[in-house]
């Protein structure tokens, strides 16, 4: 299915590139880590996440038939983002890449997202190992008309 074919398919768009970049140890290195332009950082990531959806304040099941398609969809963005979310909350959103990079949850975060990211991105019909969309062709893709 098309990621446009979702009710708030942007805001869809904007939970997946999150979901995407925290998922994906490699870019978080090659990218976050290196300082590489164009993808901001971990609290972008997080605040994409949870920016429109509220999802620090309730789970995503709310969204099922909105943003997300089903309530297994939910349910695997919900883990991601309370373990996402926790690690935030340790270090502070303002802390370097590094400091989210190195925390000793990390690793359980970054499996959390990926298997939201895989299961988002395939119900979509795309594939979940492309690297993600830098934040300016996000922003292209999601003032794109339907």
């Amino acid at each position: 299915m098309p990621l446009n074919d979702m009710p708030w398919w942007r805001w869809r768009s904007n939970v997946r590139s999150a979901l995407h970049m925290l998922s994906d140890p490699v870019f978080q290195r090659e990218t976050w880590l290196a300082g590489r332009p164009g993808y901001g950082d971990v609290t972008d990531a997080v605040y994409r996440l949870v920016e429109d959806t509220w999802l620090d304040n309730w789970s995503a099941e709310k969204y099922v038939g909105t943003i997300f398609r089903d309530s297994q969809e939910a349910a695997l963005v919900d883990v991601a983002v309370l373990r996402v979310l926790r690690i935030m909350h340790q270090v502070g959103p303002d802390a370097p890449v590094a400091a989210y990079l190195e925390h000793h949850g990390w690793a359980e975060a970054v499996r959390a997202a990926r298997d939201a990211h895989v299961r988002m991105t395939t119900a979509d019909g795309e594939d979940p190992d492309v690297p993600p969309h830098s934040l300016e062709v996000l922003a292209i893709m999601t003032q794109a008309s339907v």
